[in-house]
C-alpha cells in the first residue's frame, strides 16, 4: 500500500483570536490545523468549529504571546512535529486602555510588548523555517491604526505603525526564498477585541468590518498570492489621503 501523505499544516499563533478562527476555517478543508494559546486544553469550541470547516486534524499547542524566550523553540518543535508548514497565521494582541496606558507606564508597555515586540519574537523563527523549507506564507495583521497614529489611541497605533514597518521589510527579506508574507490592514473591527470599547460608548469608525469580512478578504488575497490587502479596500486610497490632513486637523479626528 503506498504510504498516506501528510496534511499540509496551517498554524494558528493565538487560538483564540476571534479574526484568527475565522480565517482559518476559511483555510482548514483538508488541511492539518496547528492552535497555538494558552490553555491548549480548552479549544474544544474552536476545535470544533475548525473540523466542521473539514479539517483534517487539529492540534493544540501552549503558547504565550509574552513568553519571548520560547517562541523560538516552540516554532522548531512545531515545523518538526508538524510541517511543512503552509500558512502561520499571526493573529495575537491586545488593545489595552488608552487613557490608562497615558499614565500608567507599565500598561503602555504591556501593549507595547505583546503587540509588537511579541510579534517580532514569533515572527523572526517563522521566517527561518519557512526559508529553510523554501515554501510557504506568514499572514500578519497590522491595522489602519499604524498607517497614521491617532491621538485616540496612540499606544496601540504605534504598535501597529512598527508592525507594519517589520512586516514590509519582513516580506522583502524573504522575496525569491520560495516564502512570502502577506500583510493585512483591516479597519475598525467591530467584534471582541472591540466590544468594551463600543459599550464605553465609542462608535464604530466608517467603513468599519467585523472578523468574518476580514477573514474572507484574507483568505481571497492569500489563495491569489498576493503581499498586502486592506480591509476594506476603500481604506487604502482614503488613507493616502489622510496623511496629508495638517497636523492640527488630524489630531482632533476621533478614533
Amino acid at each position: 500500500m503506498a504510504p498516506t501523505s501528510t496534511p499540509a499544516t496551517i498554524v494558528l499563533f493565538g487560538g483564540r483570536s476571534e479574526i484568527g478562527i475565522a480565517l482559518t476555517r476559511k483555510l482548514a478543508d483538508g488541511r492539518q490545523i496547528v492552535l497555538a494559546a494558552r490553555r491548549p486544553d480548552d479549544l474544544e469550541t474552536e476545535t470544533a468549529q475548525l473540523l466542521a470547516a473539514g479539517a483534517a486534524t487539529v492540534h493544540t499547542v501552549a503558547f504565550d504571546a509574552d513568553d519571548t524566550d520560547s517562541h523560538p523553540r516552540l516554532v522548531r518543535d512545531i515545523a518538526d512535529r508538524f510541517g511543512p508548514i503552509e500558512a502561520a497565521i499571526v493573529a495575537f494582541g491586545i488593545l489595552g486602555d488608552q487613557t490608562r496606558a497615558e499614565t500608567d507606564t507599565a500598561h503602555a508597555l504591556q501593549i507595547a510588548h505583546t503587540d509588537y515586540l511579541a510579534q517580532i519574537s514569533v515572527l523572526t523563527p517563522l521566517a527561518q523555517v519557512l526559508r529553510a523549507q523554501g515554501s510557504g506564507t506568514i499572514i500578519v495583521f497590522s491595522s489602519v491604526a499604524g498607517i497614521r497614529v491617532r491621538r485616540a489611541n496612540y499606544v496601540y497605533g504605534s504598535t501597529k505603525a512598527g508592525l507594519d514597518g517589520f512586516a514590509n521589510g519582513l516580506a522583502d527579506a524573504l522575496h525569491g526564498t520560495g516564502a512570502r508574507l502577506l500583510l493585512a490592514r483591516p479597519g475598525f473591527v467591530v467584534g471582541e477585541m472591540t466590544k468594551d470599547l463600543m459599550a464605553g460608548g465609542v462608535k464604530p469608525a466608517p467603513f468599519s468590518v467585523d472578523a468574518e469580512r476580514v477573514a474572507d478578504d484574507v483568505a481571497r488575497a492569500y489563495r491569489r498570492g498576493r503581499g498586502e490587502v486592506w480591509i476594506p479596500a476603500v481604506l487604502r486610497p482614503l488613507f493616502i489621503g489622510m496623511r496629508l490632513l495638517p497636523r492640527a486637523v488630524w489630531r482632533r479626528l476621533p478614533r
